[in-house]
């Protein structure tokens, strides 16, 4: 019987893994369509004489893409920023504390 939670428990675990990493893809994906599609409505507006390699055009890529990264090094860096080790250890530090 034991067998059987503790499987259940890796089940659970590889369960919640892949809709992490899912959620990632379609996170990436809608940064790229919509990124795509803003830099096109950009490029259409340009004034004669004037580039698209202007800052203002690649604020919102740039800054989203640094979000996308973190979130990817989050999904696929086990313990990247507080991950779910560290809670374990949190949890037993302040039982530790509450002892003594």
């Amino acid at each position: 019987m034991e067998n059987m939670d503790q499987n259940d428990l890796r089940y659970k675990e590889a369960e919640r893994r892949v809709k992490k990493i899912k959620n990632f893809y379609v996170f990436t994906f809608i940064y790229f369509a919509v990124n795509i599609f803003i830099l096109f409505l950009n490029y259409r507006e340009l004034e004669p004489g004037q580039t698209i390699w202007s800052l203002k055009y690649f604020s919102l890529p740039i800054f989203w893409g640094i979000g996308v990264i973190g979130y990817g090094m989050r999904v696929f860096i086990p313990g990247f920023l507080l991950g779910s080790n560290w809670e374990e250890k949190k949890i037993k530090e302040l039982m530790d504390k509450e002892k003594h």
